[in-house]
Formats: structure tokens, sequence, C-alpha cells
């Protein structure tokens, strides 16, 4: 009896490593989900870039820059000249973390007066604003700490703190924009990819390709009512965090709802390209979850900010749709930017969508051969 037992024991032992599928959900996406948290959910960071607009621009202020940066949590992008290409900086995203320092920094704390030191963060992000505030106001502090045990005349330098765009921190500005995301790419590319999937899987696509429609007519027949429905859901989302959570829509509504629109698409031609893949809605969905929904949870800067990640993750983030939408989202949204400084993103998603349904047709072909 032992000895059946162990030869079917060994019969299903040889069936699962001949079957890489399974191999690949039994190895490959623990080591994959244990990576990608243990290094993307930190609230830690270093090199962090931030913008120094340095008014006194003395010897202590920038003792004080050299400070922030050889903390090795900071790097300085950029060091403003003006209060307008501060605004700009943060208009089109580039800057998340500025520091003000004053006029006569370097004389009023050696006449013993109170010197306050501005920190600016885009309040877009909060839990990212939050982080970037509190060390760099740790190291300003340290900063202080260090030049009292180097004088007799204690220094005094304040920290204000101001969150631009979002002053209360609230969440709901950012996981509005990370939901919208989310919510399109579940509805347009997972459940268009399980539609067509099954199609194949029970053999109806076949009696669909030999009928008098075009292939391409049958696909965009598929997919047309997931747009549509993916459409009035991002429209939905938006009312309620707008009369609900007070999520602003400071920029134009009509760039807005066009850049949800090319999302849609965007996310339909992966799917269509996960469905050409895929013999089964098993398959399909493997795919879906293992190629879309986690990453585009952790890496897209929904949750935890690329910045923070090592360089691998920030290069895998790159090339996840929602990165850029979020970034849009947020920048339309939040800071109210027009079009033109959100137009590289923008490009980015065309782009994207072209080579996905150029990838969509080639395979479609190929299956139909």
């Amino acid at each position: 009896m032992f000895k059946v037992f162990r030869a079917f024991v060994t019969k299903e032992m040889y069936h699962i490593l001949r079957d890489k599928r399974t191999l690949l959900i039994l190895f490959g996406m623990p080591i994959a989900q244990i990576l990608i948290f243990g290094y993307a959910v930190t609230n830690e960071f270093k090199d962090a870039y931030l913008d120094i607009y340095d008014q006194a621009n003395d010897q202590m202020s920038k003792e004080l820059v050299q400070h922030l940066q050889s903390s090795g949590h900071f790097k300085v992008n950029r060091m403003i000249q003006s209060e307008k290409e501060l605004e700009d900086g943060f208009k089109a995203g580039t800057t998340k973390l500025a520091v003000v320092i004053p006029y006569g920094f370097s004389s009023e704390l050696s006449n013993g007066n109170a010197v306050t030191v501005q920190l600016l963060a885009d309040g877009s992000d909060p839990n990212n604003a939050n982080t970037l505030v509190q060390y760099a106001s740790t190291i300003i502090n340290g900063f202080q700490q260090e030049r009292l045990h180097q004088t007799d005349n204690p220094y005094q330098v304040e920290v204000e703190m101001r969150m631009l765009y979002n002053p209360q921190l609230a969440s709901a500005h950012n996981f509005v924009p990370g939901t919208i995301a989310l919510i399109l790419l579940i509805i347009s590319a997972m459940m268009t990819s399980l539609t067509i999937a099954k199609e194949k899987e029970i053999g109806t696509m076949e009696i669909l390709l030999v009928s008098p429609l075009p292939p391409l007519l049958i696909i965009l027949g598929k997919v047309t009512p997931y747009a549509l429905l993916s459409f009035i859901n991002a429209i939905l989302i938006l009312l309620i965090g707008y009369f609900i959570f007070d999520v602003p829509i400071k920029g134009n509504i009509l760039v807005l709802l066009g850049v949800c629109f090319l999302y849609v698409v965007t996310a339909l031609a992966l799917g269509t390209l996960i469905s050409t893949a895929s013999k089964t809605q098993q398959d399909a969905m493997m795919r879906s979850l293992m190629g879309l929904m986690m990453p585009s949870m952790l890496l897209s800067g929904f949750i935890f900010p690329l910045s923070s990640m090592p360089k691998v993750l920030q290069v895998l983030g790159s090339i996840i749709p929602a990165t850029y939408f979020i970034e849009i989202l947020k920048g339309i949204m939040l800071r109210g930017v027009g079009a033109h400084l959100v137009i590289w993103e923008i490009l980015i998603l065309v782009g994207m969508t072209i080579f996905l349904l150029g990838m969509t047709f080639k395979n479609f072909k190929i299956r139909l051969e």
C-alpha cells in the first residue's frame, strides 16, 4: 500500500515539476512578493531631491545646505533664484521639497536672533511630504545643536513647515487619484482579458472569427462596453472625491476627462494583449494579477513613493501606465496645472498605447494564421 502511495506522490511531483506555470505560482510569486514588499514598503529614503532657495547666500547658509546633503538623505536638485521659479517647480511636479533660507541668515544668528527656515513640501502626496519634512526638520535641528557647542552665542534656528496643495494632509488627496487608476485598470484591462479569454476557452471565438465581421470589429465590439463603463466609473469617482472627500479639481475638467479616456484606451490595449497570450480565463487572471494589479499598486507611487525604492524597482515603476496617470491626475486636480505641464506624461501614455495596440495586432494575426 505504501509503495502505491509513494508512486502516486512521485507521479504528482513529476507532474508539478513539468508544469512551468505551477512552478511560477509556487516559487515565483512568493519570491517576487517578498522582494517587492521588502523594498517598497518603507518610509525610509536616501538621496531624495530637494530645491534650495538661499536668499542669504552667506557662509552660514552654505554650511546649512552642506549639512543637509552630508546627511545622506538629501541631494540638492536645484538652487532656486526666485519665488516664481520655486512656484513653477512645484506646479510642474519637479519639486517635492524646498528649503527657503531667509536674508541675513549669518548675521541674525551671530547677533543671537532667532531665524526661521521655511520648509515647503508638495502635499499632494501626504505620506511622502510628511516624511520629507520630518527628516529635513531633524537634520536642521541637528545643525543647530552642532553649532551650540562651537560658540558662546546660542543659535536659534526655527523651522516653519508648509504643505502646498494639501495643507491638512488629507489622505483622500492621494488615494482618490490612485483609486481611479486602479479601478480603471481592473475594469478595462482585467475584465477585457477575461472576457476574450472566456470566448476562446469555450470555443465561441472561432465562431465569431468566421462570421462576416472583420476581426478588428469583433475586438472593438468586445472592448467598447468596458471602455464606456470605465469612463463612467472614472466620472463617478471624481464626483465622489469632489463632493464627499473634498478633493479639489483645480485644473481644466475637459483635459482631465480626456486624460482619463486616454488611460482607459491604454488599459484596454493592455487587456487585449494579455488575452491574445492567454488560452483560459485562469491564465488571463494570473497574468493580470501578476503583471498588472500588484505592480500598479506597489510600484506606481500610489502607496509608496518611487524615490524611496531601489533603482531596479524605480525602472519597473517607469514602465507601468498607472505611474504616469496618477502623476497627471495629481497635477491637474490638486496643482491645477495645464496640459503643457504634464505633456511628457501624456505622450508616454500615447506611446504605450500605440506600442500595446501594435503588439496586440501582431499576436492576433499570428494566432489567426
